[in-house]
């Protein structure tokens, strides 16, 4: 599977390093859109990506329309708790960009209402307000490879079998 992982804006370093280290142990490229609200030096992204970051396919976008410029005929799935439709009613497909906004706000509602089909959320109690960024990516990440039967990952290290 072709899997992209794509934050919007990104804040908090701790949430992007986890999350680099996910795309790393999947297989994903992830895409950071500017402005960060770290640098790609921060101590804190660094012990949070461990060793991984280093492995990582990682693409730094001057905005997002340069995103789109590089990626203009990808089909992109925004997370949102605005959305109506669950991340669970969609086809993913053998490529797949997952979309997620900054932890304070969330994806702009501009780019949200070019693509309202597209909008999905992660079901949760009413009184919640929002998953933990990397949370989020890691459930929306994890039922795309599921729908292609984990393609191309190993279900066991042959290391670490009981």
């Amino acid at each position: 599977m072709n899997l992209h992982i794509v934050l919007h804006e990104p804040e908090i370093p701790q949430n992007t390093g986890s999350i680099g280290r996910t795309c790393m142990a999947i297989g994903a490229h992830l895409h950071l859109i500017r402005p960060l609200g770290f640098s790609l030096k921060d101590p804190y992204l660094k012990r949070a990506g461990l060793d991984y970051w280093n492995n990582l396919e990682l693409s730094v976008h001057e905005g997002w329309g340069r995103f789109r410029d590089a990626w203009p005929e990808e089909r992109l799935w925004f997370f949102t708790t605005k959305a109506q439709k669950s991340y669970d009613e969609v086809v993913f497909g053998d490529s797949a960009f997952l979309v997620f906004g900054k932890e304070s706000r969330g994806i702009p509602n501009h780019l949200l209402r070019e693509k309202t089909q597209q909008c999905l959320r992660i079901p949760m109690a009413a009184r919640a307000r929002s998953l933990n960024l990397s949370v989020s990516v890691g459930i929306a990440a994890y039922e795309a490879l599921r729908q292609r039967r984990f393609d191309g990952l190993s279900a066991t290290d042959p290391e670490k079998r009981l």
